[in-house]
């Protein structure tokens, strides 16, 4: 009989967690969503032509109606919104006032006044549970839910620091901003379905 000796088992090692500088300093530049939650890197598919396409529109009625009136910059993702060193995400639209164009560098470091987000199959829990939970934390003043799956835009307002429903609307009904006092959006517009051939 041979005695052998025996080793202790390995563990694997912990996943790395990133701050946004070494993600921003060691990756390659991606238009994959690709975001910081708790310094675990997460990266999703593209997202589907028709999600894009209600994101563009909303993305071009506020930033037409924010450059009428010069009230800040209006941007979409990908774009990282960096709200801390272990956690930046790409909100799918942002709007930023005149008064924190600060914020603005290589990337938005802060958040912004305004996130419209369009919730997907594999992005609702994120959409309405952690992300409402992280724009609430640092500050985001209103947040637009878009869910073509629902056929509804919710609207959550930051009021003492906890968001508030402003409300609820489905098709037929305007979808209205409480920052941006005039903002409306017609949902059936927003949400019409893709006429690709």
């Amino acid at each position: 009989m041979i005695a052998t000796r025996s080793r202790a088992p390995t563990r694997p090692a912990p996943p790395r967690r990133w701050t946004f500088a070494e993600l921003a300093a060691e990756l390659p530049e991606t238009n994959l969503p690709t975001e910081l939650w708790d310094g675990e890197l997460v990266m999703s598919p593209a997202p589907s032509f028709f999600h894009q396409e209600v994101v563009a529109r909303f993305y071009k009625l506020l930033d037409a109606w924010v450059a009428r009136r010069r009230l800040g910059k209006v941007a979409l993702a990908p774009l990282d919104m960096v709200l801390t060193p272990h956690r930046a995400v790409q909100p799918d639209v942002i709007f930023i006032s005149n008064e924190r164009l600060g914020l603005i560098g290589e990337r938005v470091q802060g958040a912004a006044d305004l996130v419209g987000e369009v919730v997907s199959a594999g992005s609702r829990r994120r959409d309405r549970i952690d992300k409402r939970d992280l724009y609430e934390q640092h500050g985001v003043r209103e947040y637009w839910l878009i869910d073509p799956e629902a056929h509804t835009v919710e609207v959550l307002w930051l009021e003492r620091g906890e968001y508030e429903l402003a409300g609820r609307w489905r098709p037929g009904q305007q979808a209205a901003s409480r920052l941006l006092k005039g903002f409306k959006v017609q949902v059936d517009r927003l949400l019409e379905a893709s006429s690709v051939a």
